[in-house]
């Protein structure tokens, strides 16, 4: 590891600069670079963008250089950001996260933002395979009266989705409990919505993601079996059970299992079953409605 080594002050400026030629070498952008190498930054000296703009000049004292260069090192190795720094922002808020958890993916957003469409103040909503407890706390928080539960199989992921429920001063509108899918919900409880962000990747291309996602990410939240429909063969027929009649369910998808999914859904009895694209352009949330029918399956 190459340090830009003086015996006069390091300067902020030159500092970020150094930060960025280190990370170079594992970007495949250049701005990507220079973008974690700012954020870096500012994390170990409590400073934002306006610093880098209007105080480029500033000394850094030996304990933040000392730090920041740790912190390259750990980035260098593919370590992610949001681990590094122990957050990431989503849907406007900030959210803990740790090896435990997924980080909170851009893509996402597009479910939260298609759900708020549809849902009403004080609705009972459902998020399965919660993890960090973005998705269910976004909801409630841009929400009047709603209320919520979050499951997850792992007990690790739910302490960091009740810290995240405190962070955001929503703990007394939802609950967190740990099971397998609905083994964690109680036999006749009734949700007006159900959504979930499951494992979907096929266990065969997992060893082919990037070193940030393959050896960081939980592998639990990753793995959605031989072909990545294992968690959406169990979660579709079940669902009906715990959605009010005309209550929605909501699944986040991979870009190509848009209609394998439809299909189940459709199997299953839901009826409007669609898709929805994200920004990308990419099919990313298969969504329908409870029918009336299915209460008699």
């Amino acid at each position: 590891m190459f340090w830009n080594e003086s015996a006069r002050d390091t300067v902020y400026r030159e500092l970020c600069q150094e930060g960025a030629r280190i990370l170079s070498g594992i970007m495949e952008e250049e701005r990507e670079a220079q973008l974690d190498a700012r954020l870096l930054l500012e994390y170990v000296c409590g400073t934002n963008l306006q610093t880098l703009l209007l105080d480029a000049e500033r000394v850094v004292s030996r304990e933040e250089v000392e730090r920041y260069r740790e912190l390259l090192v750990r980035r260098s190795r593919r370590e992610p950001l949001a681990y590094i720094v122990g957050s990431s922002d989503f849907m406007g808020l900030t959210f803990e996260v740790d090896n435990r958890v997924l980080i909170p993916e851009q893509d996402t957003e597009n479910l939260i933002e298609e759900i708020m469409k549809e849902t009403c103040d004080g609705d009972r909503i459902l998020d399965l395979c919660t993890g960090s407890g973005c998705i269910l706390l976004s909801l409630l928080h841009y929400s009047n009266g709603s209320t919520g539960v979050g499951t997850d199989l792992s007990f690790d992921a739910l302490e960091v989705a009740k810290k995240n429920a405190v962070r955001l001063g929503l703990e007394d509108r939802c609950e967190w409990r740990q099971g397998d899918l609905f083994e964690a919900v109680r036999e006749g409880e009734k949700f007006d919505l159900i959504v979930s962000n499951p494992p979907y990747i096929r266990s065969e291309v997992i060893g082919g993601l990037a070193p940030e996602v393959k050896t960081h990410e939980p592998m639990m939240a990753l793995d959605g079996g031989e072909d990545g429909l294992s968690f959406y063969r169990r979660i579709i027929p079940q669902a009906y059970r715990y959605l009010v009649t005309g209550g929605m369910l909501y699944l986040e998808i991979g870009y190509d299992q848009a209609q394998e999914v439809t299909a189940l859904m459709e199997e299953a009895g839901y009826y409007e079953v669609r898709t929805i694209r994200d920004y990308g352009g990419n099919d990313r949330i298969v969504c329908g409605i409870k029918s009336i029918h299915q209460s008699e399956r």
